[in-house]
């Protein structure tokens, strides 16, 4: 069911259309099996970059769509909708692009961003660590200054589309300050030092390739760090608000699939003689199921409209990756009650929707993580 979106142009109705032939024509038809198989699928990406959606919310004058981050947010949806992994995985290349768009000098901008948003290339956040999760602090890897160069020796986690990427955006220390000490550097794939460690055995998304990034003397030119040393933390801090709400928007896409596929069924089981969607009762179950899939989205929504404003969105963003990951999960799992015994086969897409949903509340900083940003700047904003 197309969603009745309201967009702030013209050029953003003709571009909703567009990102929904896609995913008609493109995405949906090809997800069930990419999933099975764990096939990781770079031709979509190179497709999306081609017609201009790898790069949506960044500046015209450095190669992007010039598009508000609301649009840029109601295309993911459309994405996740059809396809979580692939939706995500755009999240991450946007996450991945943003700290050379905003803290890069004009030369790194110049030489860099061009083939970033160009649609060739699929970028990487190497962020995590196995044990430096939500704890950005406790960062281990080193950058040290050798000449021209750093080498680097440290393993970073959970790095979505590693082997596949481009490029990374890495977060390293240089200092052994918990807060001042982190740097940020672009890592272009092919860099000698870097491997892989073995694809992770997630229990969803399986067509987005989850490794472990791992640094054994690895030398990455001076030239290469974005900002200035140490300013790390702010660059990391300052990114994870916007992918905040890239997950809000992606979980808020894959709740509005489980809204769909649970109304279709419901319209066309029939027991004790008529559809299950005339029993009250599951009538009412898919109205809560509604009334959270658009709640997520109006949050998400907002949270984008203040950032498009210029606005501070912080604790926005965490309300809304907070209420959107828990919808999706809620929602999803409702779908797989409302087919019954055929929720919990895999010959309807509702119990991937639901492993898929989970790992929504964990990354950009679990749910228990955003309850702790949203408590304390309520507690921050108290007069005193």
């Amino acid at each position: 069911m197309a969603v009745d979106r309201l967009l702030p142009t013209s050029e953003a109705y003709d571009l909703l259309d567009l990102v929904r032939d896609i995913c008609a024509e493109q995405l949906a038809p090809r997800v069930t099996q990419a999933e099975a198989d764990s096939a990781f699928p770079r031709d979509v990406f190179r497709l999306l970059g081609r017609t201009g959606l790898m790069s949506l919310p960044f500046d015209e004058a450095d190669g992007g769509g010039g598009q508000p981050y609301e649009v840029y947010l109601q295309v993911l949806e459309e994405f996740a909708t059809a396809w979580m992994s692939v939706a995500v995985d755009v999240s991450v290349h946007t996450l991945s692009s943003s700290a050379l768009a905003r803290f890069g000098s004009q030369e790194q901008r110049r030489q860099w961003l061009p083939g970033m948003l160009g649609g060739d290339q699929l970028g990487a956040y190497a962020l995590s660590e196995p044990q430096a999760g939500s704890d950005v602090s406790a960062v281990a890897t080193k950058a040290v200054r050798d000449g021209d160069d750093y080498v680097v020796n440290g393993t970073k986690a959970w790095i979505s589309h590693g082997p596949h990427a481009d490029f990374w955006l890495l977060f390293a220390r240089t200092s052994p300050d918990p807060k001042t000490g982190l740097s940020a550097f672009h890592v272009p794939a092919g860099t000698t030092g870097v491997s892989f460690g073995a694809p992770e055995k997630k229990m969803g998304m399986t067509a987005s390739t989850t490794t472990q990034l791992l640094f054994d003397d690895a030398r990455i030119p001076a030239e290469l760090r974005i900002g200035d040393e140490g300013q790390g933390m702010a660059i990391a801090l300052s990114a994870l608000d916007s992918g905040r709400l890239g997950i809000a928007a992606c979980a808020t896409g894959l709740g509005q699939a489980a809204l769909d596929l649970a109304v279709a069924y419901a319209v066309e089981r029939r027991q004790f003689g008529r559809a299950i969607a005339e029993f009250q009762g599951l009538q009412f179950l898919l109205a809560d199921m509604a009334a959270a899939v658009e709640s997520a989205r109006a949050t998400y929504l907002l949270a984008a409209r203040l950032r498009d404003a210029g606005r501070a969105f912080g604790r926005p963003a965490a309300v809304a990756k907070l209420v959107a990951t828990d919808a999706a999960m809620k929602v999803t799992t409702d779908a797989v009650q409302v087919l019954g015994g055929y929720g919990y086969t895999k010959d309807f897409p509702a119990e991937r929707f639901m492993r898929e949903a989970k790992v929504t509340q964990i990354f950009e900083g679990t749910n228990q993580i955003q309850r702790m940003v949203i408590a304390r700047s309520l507690l921050r904003d108290l007069p005193r």
